[in-house]
């Protein structure tokens, strides 16, 4: 394997001048996989690729220092390369890459960088969930991981670091976002480590390749580090999180009261959008697609006997009728909604992820205080299914009318779907494995969503209304993201907006709010993607008439991966007239 250091030199010696534009292309991309896998070694492992199995990522200042050059290094080379050289498909990916290495170097210009979590995540929860992205294969794996486990005080030692330069600097989470967080840190290891996600690899009894004896072994050294290294460090997490940065959390709930924050908004948009859009346009599209959907809720609610929309809301809201007694039976409906849903992928894809997916609950120590269901990506390499995750904590507060939008959206033909076709794609490992615009994946998701409509999911006025909600959620965001960050807004300002204009219930709605003042900008991509989705099928429908497929237009959406909007635009378009020359 090489040194980071051996690696420098050898980029930076490195010019474009082999046969030809083709060929240095594909030089510099098989450089820069190769940089990024030995950056990121459990993504290196999440695709079974070797050499990086017993190492954690670096959080450290002088490795984002490194990183940063390293992207503006192949930056630098990546422009000496004439497009004129180069084939259609190869431009694109120049782009692409093009774009994803500025965003790197700009990023790293922000003292935002010094921050490494969200009300919702850190280096914390990422070691406790290592374990279900890996294979286990033979005794080497599970010795890997125990070193990984080892190397985890060193990684939180670092984290923390970092994370004091962030409060030296003013940069901290706003106090009204971090509600529970200690409990998100000191959850990870209960009182029986054994019940730990850390250990819980070794549950069971042992594989077929390993003996009893080397079995037990490995499962007392696993339960000896989780029970003491890890738990001390655990522990000191959390003494540090509730006596140095708890005090000095942000009063301010926007991002643009942090040093630098206005400009470090501004590009966040444009990473979350992949567009120029600024936050006042983006606000005012938020409150035109907020008015156009109250409209269509209005008939809903009129449809469904209440005289008002207010009135349906508030019967969803409170009525018990719509709500799991236990987090077995939100489960099991879970998982009849995602089956039911199975059946009518052929009708509206030609092409069919071979991947599966499961559905697990979102683990206890992080529920309370999260959103209603994410997604975990599987890995083909490892044989890992990727995993639909449901909140099944506070059940009054999780509505079954809301199941079907929500399981489109993190199922099929949602993040799924979408995800395990771009791991199946014959591209480029860099684009197939290392590409993510989340206006593109979450813009697919919400556009999934609707096409749930055509799937006749939505078959009663409630789950009408629940998929309302959720676009009414997403069109919400636009306002409340740029109000909070740009426009001055109280968390309370937010919270009243949601409240007044979803469905969501009120922990929803917190769980949220706090998400958007913890994370900003990403809310931003949903809608703005979903809307670009929406209007190419509507352009391309409208110039093909009856020769428009919509499964043909649906497998061209997915079928270059993660994509920008543009580069989006530019590939359904080149289908459209593809199809009307006869090609």
């Amino acid at each position: 394997m090489r040194s980071f250091a051996i690696l420098a030199v050898a980029i930076m010696s490195a010019a474009p001048a082999l046969a030809g534009p083709q060929e240095d292309f594909a030089d510099l991309t098989e450089r820069y996989w190769e940089f990024v896998l030995e950056d990121n070694p459990t993504l290196a492992s999440s695709l079974a690729i070797e050499g990086h199995d017993d190492k954690l990522y670096d959080y450290s200042i002088e490795a984002m220092d490194r990183r940063a050059a390293m992207s503006a290094r192949f930056l630098s080379e990546l422009r000496q390369i004439p497009d004129s050289g180069l084939d259609e498909e190869t431009r694109i990916s120049k782009a692409i890459l093009e774009r994803s290495l500025s965003e790197a170097v700009e990023a790293n210009e922000f003292g935002q960088r010094l921050m490494l979590f969200t009300n919702r995540s850190g280096w914390h929860q990422a070691i406790a969930g290592l374990g279900r992205n890996l294979k286990f294969d033979d005794v080497e794996d599970y010795e890997n991981y125990l070193k990984r486990l080892a190397a985890y005080p060193a990684q939180n030692d670092t984290a923390i670091a970092v994370s004091r330069k962030a409060v030296e600097g003013g940069y901290t989470l706003p106090c009204v976002a971090m509600v529970d967080f200690e409990q998100s840190i000191s959850g990870v290891i209960p009182e029986d480590a054994s019940e730990s996600r850390l250990y819980e690899p070794f549950r069971g009894e042992a594989p077929d390749m390993i003996d009893a004896a080397t079995w037990r072994d490995l499962q007392q050294r696993a339960l000896k580090l989780i029970d003491g290294r890890l738990r001390l460090a655990y522990g000191e997490h959390a003494r540090w999180y509730r006596d140095e940065y708890a005090p000095y959390c942000s009063t301010e709930v926007g991002v643009s009261a942090q040093p630098g924050g206005a400009e470090y908004y501004d590009f966040r948009i444009r990473q979350m959008t992949t567009t120029e859009l600024s936050a006042d346009e983006i606000h005012q599209i938020g409150l035109e697609e907020v008015a156009r959907i109250r409209s269509e809720m209005e008939k809903v609610a009129a449809e469904a006997g209440f005289e008002s929309r207010e009135a349906f809301i508030e019967d969803l809201r409170t009525n018990p009728k719509y709500y799991a007694e236990t987090p077995e039976a939100l489960m099991q409906y879970v998982a009849r909604e995602a089956k039911k849903i199975d059946g009518m992928m052929p009708t509206l894809f030609g092409h069919l992820a071979r991947l599966p997916y499961g559905i697990r609950e979102i683990p206890a120590e992080i529920a309370p205080g999260t959103t209603t269901a994410y997604y975990n990506p599987g890995s083909p390499e490892n044989g890992i299914a990727g995993t639909y995750y449901v909140n099944t904590s506070k059940l009054d507060q999780r509505p079954l009318w809301e199941v079907p939008a929500l399981t489109v959206h993190e199922g099929v033909p949602g993040h799924h779907h979408q995800i395990a076709i771009q791991q199946e794609l014959d591209m480029p490992a860099w684009r197939k494995n290392g590409t993510f615009f989340t206006a593109f994946v979450e813009g697919w998701g919400l556009y999934s969503e609707r096409l749930g409509i055509e799937m006749g999911l939505y078959d009663t006025p409630a789950k009408d209304m629940g998929r309302l909600s959720y676009e009414m959620w997403r069109a919400a965001r636009l306002v409340v993201d740029t109000g909070l960050h740009s426009k001055n807004w109280s968390k309370q300002q937010a919270v009243d907006f949601m409240t007044e204009n979803t469905a969501l219930s009120e922990a929803n709605i917190d769980a949220e709010v706090n998400r958007y003042i913890s994370w900003p900008g990403q809310a931003l991509a949903y809608k703005i993607g979903e809307l670009k989705i929406r209007e190419l099928r509507g352009r391309a429908r409208d110039e093909l008439g009856e020769d428009f497929d919509l499964r043909e237009f649906h497998d061209v959406v997915l079928g270059q991966g993660s994509v920008p909007l543009d580069v989006l635009e530019m590939q359904v378009m080149n289908w459209v007239a593809a199809k009307k020359s006869g090609d």
